[in-house]
């Protein structure tokens, strides 16, 4: 299998329509900004303060007043604009971004999240994750399946909500699946697992869609 962390970049990045304003999280989900497909034009914003960030910075060519959330060097497309955090957060909280991609600790049937605590270990907090989960149109969750073989989706989350009921989507190495009233939906599964595999890996019972594709 080629890199996990890229599969699941490159399959998020085909979920971005053109024209949407998208934000990227911090770790895996700012790799996005590498797989946007051809032809297709969106904005990324992101909550320090950019609006039109371009993918990764080439190695050699950083500009170090130019860095994403998570502190990493990027570059900006013609057009971008700078602005502080309290603008960035208006652009959140007033429901203008369309879509954000999030990583998380934890992932439930009702859409539940939790990604900024983990008992008795020193991680980052949760930062704007909490705002952008309830201001985005649309919420995908890109994240390893599990956390060395341990299970990061569940029937209920575990670790303390980040918020409640607002995940849409969630994408992995080993498959696509959309959360709805009933629970989570597998639409799509990786060519290199069985739906078997991915279900032994999920601490939730999964719906099997009746359309179910390979990720591609």
């Amino acid at each position: 299998m080629a890199d996990i962390k890229e599969i699941i970049a490159a399959r998020v990045a085909k979920e971005l329509q053109d024209g949407d304003v998208v934000n990227l999280g911090i770790g895996l989900p700012t790799m996005v900004a590498n797989f946007i497909p051809e032809g297709v034009d969106i904005i990324l914003q992101s909550e320090n303060g950019i609006m039109g960030m371009g993918p990764a910075a080439e190695k050699g060519k950083e500009d170090v007043d130019v860095i994403n959330a998570g502190a990493q060097y990027v570059t900006v497309n013609p057009g971008a604009m700078y602005f502080d955090s309290a603008t960035s957060f208006g652009i959140i909280r007033g429901g203008h971004v369309d879509a954000t991609v999030l990583g998380a600790l934890e992932v439930d049937c009702h859409g539940n999240v939790a990604s900024w605590i983990v008992p008795g270990k020193m991680v980052p907090g949760m930062g704007g994750a909490m705002d952008l989960v309830v201001g985005a149109k649309k919420v995908i969750i890109a994240m390893q399946h599990t956390q060395k073989g341990a299970h990061k989706i569940f029937d209920e989350c575990r670790l303390p909500y980040t918020a409640v009921g607002v995940v849409d989507m969630i994408i992995t190495e080993m498959g696509v699946m959309e959360v709805t009233k009933e629970g989570i939906v597998l639409t799509e599964v990786h060519p290199d697992f069985t739906v078997e595999q991915v279900q032994a890996a999920t601490g939730t019972k999964l719906i099997i869609s009746p359309d179910l594709k390979e990720m591609i």
